[in-house]
């Protein structure tokens, strides 16, 4: 074997290792129960549903928690001044800080769930 066949030989490796391989997909299951079954398990639904469900009810607790406890403390803070009725023209800013802050605190309170998560190597 000459030289320039060596290489040419070593570059259809090479061009063989760098082709994509054609992966075939599974085919989809039949019946719509069995394609709802995949699409269920596919895409994580239930994993999906459970997550809006208690973020629902992390923002509920965290409203609660601002509204019952971090807002009388800014009350006791500013005694005489009703600040969630503070507005300038048409516009309520009072009540806009009160919801700043709430976000803030979700904000946060989802910033150390996902901190601690990772820690405890949950993906």
């Amino acid at each position: 074997m000459s030289k320039n066949e060596e290489i040419l030989q070593v570059l259809r490796e090479i061009k063989a290792l760098l082709e994509p391989k054609s992966t075939s997909s599974p085919p989809p299951p039949k019946g719509l129960w069995n394609e709802f079954l995949d699409f269920i398990s596919k895409y994580k639904v239930m994993g999906m549903a459970v997550a809006f469900i208690l973020g629902l009810y992390l923002g509920a607790l965290v409203q609660a928690l601002v509204n019952d406890l971090v807002m009388p403390i800014i009350t006791l803070a500013t005694p005489g001044v009703e600040w969630e009725l503070y507005m300038v023209g048409p516009f309520r800013v009072g009540h806009f800080i009160g919801t700043l802050i709430t976000f803030l605190l979700v904000a946060f309170v989802v910033f150390l769930i996902v901190k601690m998560t990772r820690k405890l190597g949950i993906e």
